[in-house]
């Protein structure tokens, strides 16, 4: 019987691994709240480092039959991938409800529970095969990481073809072939029957096993709780799961910031949904102007009113209302851009009849891409860019996005747009109104930074804004409002009773006219902003308000901790403070993590039945291995998660940026580790070159990269793997040369190496986070070359006078 390491079986698991990780994502951002989904999977991956733990605990158990106990982890990897799913998403949690309701907090304690289960057994059986076969540790962490990037790449071509509830199947079926695989040369009965499960058995389990069981507290659930309401069609990609709803008994009134002076409102129309958040609507439209009157009557129509004929550009499209806005007014030409074809898709497609595709206009042009890149790659002008307003008013007033990158609203972004818009042409961007004011006022912090960037004298003469009852409208011009652009605005807002939040020369009595607030925090906070004083506006505001930028694209994350009082005052006298819940939630996450990590690294040394194995390695050595993990998990996550970032927005497209840049890390790192092989006389000079590397990168790639964005895409494809590859291949070293140093001096410690490593990685990924929110990707490189110097020093080899030598 073969008794050689069983690198395709590593492979094939750690694929479906990193899979089932990534769909958890998307399974969770359709039936729960994204960022709940965020910390449920972040602590169920702890399981990566309790199966150090476990294998530590029963190590002579489990590697004295190794194939076996292999082929059963795998086996129950397959296993609880689906069952442990199913369960979960059927325990009645309610994320919005956690605030007052401590039962939450039991029901999402056992949502860990069962998401701890897959992950702890994929890894046991990678950790088994890494204890084993100490001599092949190069081989190994290869195959696994190599197999991860394939596992990305799987995943993404499957969401392409699959709903995301049938990709479920195919990640049982690859950890079923991973148990065939290591079965097969002791039993080749049992690899036999295991491999006919993974390639039919998952695709004869019943539908209702893999039903998707999504909150009744979303938007879709609740718009499918009317009577007579239905899903008329819909479309799943990776980008998310696009729905449309018709309910003709309480139809929806899509209409952001129409006047309450309105005489009509919307036609007939269809809800829009995206993972079960609301996305806009698609208005019924036959070629007639008259019944999209309305669309003359919101806070959006503003720019029209100033400008004549224009040529316009809609960054975010969706289901069409801003294309259908420029064509009311008489644009000239409208290009629409929309980065999921599934919309744009559904709109001109299955609902055609009711749409009459707007994107096939006479004068409109739809381009399939991310508005940033395409802003980047053009070279036309236009007298209008309109950012769409597409999130949902209660998913904006939840804060659920403050986990959320957005490089849409970003003081470079908002250059960049600017510098496409011809003389005297308008930046427009509305938002929802929030009270206290957010959204709308670090927008206008982050305009002005924006026009001082480009030079602008006085800002507050190219900056309009307005409210209604419930959107408010920013405008930038390309120049300074004229007295009798001015005077236009004074005019749309009095006829159609909005509020005048900011134009040059404004008085307090000119604001807070129609919609009444008893303290107006939108004049007062845009006055302080222009100020003298706008530091100290900014310092002493209860919500976060300075300006974004790429380095720190979190534009939706207003959480301030000296707020944190006031708001839980609020909700002991029984409101529900306007928390962004997305920054308490990953705390909670790292705070989770960090206590369960700290509890099962050191259980081990509190245990008596492997207290010997740990009194058998020198103190010197027991340390090193602890600070040399520790912080080797630590800075990787540190190092790859903002170079993640970095290239995912230059490549503007979420799929490319998935397929391309998690797969060559990956896929490089691995090239790396089986390198690493050959460097046991020279083990520290890639903790050098990742540095220096990490370091160039940091400086250079911001502007690089921005010079960059117009390129066409494959040639930034290209670009992209280039400058991954020798800072990826660099990173796969250190991990294997650490743990083979273990296996030459202390093989029994090699379950507990693991165990560390991957428990700073799950940390890692939430505090670069939210290091990244306070400070900036810049700051959690430099973090990452600190700690990648720190685990150079603490490398295992053997102290002087140790005694571990060879």
């Amino acid at each position: 019987m073969s008794d050689r390491p069983p690198l395709a079986a590593v492979a094939v698991l750690s694929a479906a691994a990193l899979g089932y990780e990534l769909l958890l994502l998307r399974l969770f951002a359709i039936i729960q709240w994204h960022h709940f989904a965020y910390l449920a999977i972040s602590v169920a991956l702890l399981g990566i480092g309790a199966a150090g733990t476990l294998v530590m605990l029963l190590r002579n158990h489990l590697l004295a039959a190794w194939r076996k106990s292999f082929t059963l982890a795998a086996t129950g990897f397959a296993v609880a991938a689906v069952a442990c799913f199913a369960a979960a998403e059927r325990l009645p949690f309610n994320a919005l409800e956690i605030a007052w309701n401590p039962r939450q907090f039991v029901v999402l304690g056992a949502i860990y529970v069962l998401l701890f289960i897959p992950f702890l057994s994929a890894a046991t059986a990678l950790c088994i095969a890494y204890s084993r076969f100490g001599d092949a540790i190069p081989q190994l962490y290869g195959a696994d990481i190599i197999g991860a990037g394939m596992g990305s790449l799987v995943l993404l071509g499957a969401l392409f073809f699959l709903h995301p509830a049938d990709v479920l199947r195919l990640i049982c079926s690859l950890g079923l072939a991973a148990a065939a695989l290591a079965a097969w040369p002791a039993s080749k009965r049992l690899g036999s029957l295991l491999g006919l499960f993974a390639l039919a058995g998952t695709w004869l389990l019943p539908a209702a096993a893999f039903e998707l069981v999504s909150s009744e507290y979303k938007d879709l659930s609740q718009a499918l709780r009317v009577k007579d309401a239905r899903i008329v069609a819909q479309r799943a990609s990776p980008l998310g799961v696009v729905t449309a709803v018709a309910s003709p008994l309480v139809p929806p009134r899509y209409a952001p910031g129409l006047s309450l002076n309105a005489a009509e409102g919307p036609p007939e129309q269809l809800s829009l949904f995206v993972d079960g958040q609301a996305a806009g609507a698609v208005t019924r439209f036959d070629g007639g102007m008259a019944p999209l009157a309305y669309l003359s009557h919101t806070t959006s129509a503003l720019p029209y009113r100033l400008l004549q004929r224009p040529r316009v550009l809609v960054l975010g499209a969706g289901g069409g209302g801003d294309v259908l806005q420029a064509l009311v007014h008489g644009a000239r030409r409208a290009d629409a851009v929309e980065p999921d074809r599934q919309i744009s898709g559904l709109v001109e497609e299955e609902l055609a009849d009711f749409s009459g595709r707007p994107y096939r206009r006479p004068g409109v042009q739809l381009h399939a891409a991310e508005a940033r890149g395409f802003v980047a790659a053009s070279r036309e002008v236009f007298d209008l860019i309109q950012l769409a307003l597409l999130d949902s008013f209660g998913g904006s007033a939840a804060g659920l996005g403050s986990l959320n990158e957005s490089h849409l609203y970003t003081v470079e972004a908002l250059d960049a747009y600017l510098r496409r818009l011809a003389p005297g042409g308008l930046l427009a961007i509305t938002r929802w109104v929030s009270l206290p004011p957010r959204d709308s006022l670090r927008l206008f912090a982050t305009a002005f930074a924006a026009l001082e960037r480009r030079g602008v004298a006085d800002p507050g003469r190219s900056l309009v804004m307005i409210r209604g009852w419930n959107t408010a409208t920013l405008i930038l011009k390309n120049g300074a409002f004229s007295a009798a652009e001015i005077a236009g605005v004074r005019g749309f807002c009095r006829e159609h009773s909005f509020d005048i939040v900011h134009v040059d020369g404004i008085t307090a009595a000119e604001a807070n006219r129609f919609n009444v607030q008893q303290r107006d925090d939108f004049f007062a906070g845009t006055q302080a902003l222009l100020g003298p004083a706008r530091d100290d506006f900014l310092y002493r505001y209860k919500f976060d308000l300075t300006p974004t930028s790429d380095d720190r694209p979190y534009f939706f994350h207003f959480f301030k901790w000296r707020t944190l009082p006031e708001l839980l005052d609020l909700r002991s006298r029984g409101g529900l403070p306007p928390l962004d819940w997305g920054y308490p939630v990953l705390i909670m996450g790292l705070l989770q993590a960090v206590v369960v990590s700290l509890l099962l690294i050191l259980l081990p040394l509190a245990l008596a039945g492997t207290r010997r194995t740990f009194a058998a390695a020198p103190p010197a050595l027991r340390h090193r291995v602890l600070v040399y993990f520790l912080a080797l998990g630590l800075g990787f996550m540190a190092v790859e998660i903002p170079f993640l970032q970095r290239f995912s927005f230059f490549l503007s497209h979420p799929l490319y940026a998935a397929a391309v840049v998690l797969a060559s890390f990956l896929v490089f790192a691995g090239l790396g580790a089986r390198y690493s092989a050959r460097l046991k006389h020279a083990a520290r000079w890639p903790f050098a070159a990742i540095a220096a590397i990490a370091l160039l990168y940091a400086v250079l790639l911001p502007p690089l990269l921005a010079a960059l964005m117009g390129l066409a895409q494959a040639w930034k494809i290209l670009l992209t793997i280039l400058l991954v590859a020798p800072l990826a291949f660099c990173l796969g070293m250190p991990f294997p040369l650490g743990l083979a140093a273990v296996v030459g001096r202390a093989e029994p410690l090699v379950p507990w190496a693991w165990g560390i490593n991957g428990f700073a990685s799950v940390v890692a990924t939430l505090l670069a986070t939210l290091l990244a929110m306070h400070w900036g990707q810049s700051a959690v490189v430099t973090a990452a070359v600190l700690l990648y110097g720190i685990a150079a020093w603490q490398f295992p080899q053997a102290a002087p006078g140790d005694g571990s030598g060879r």
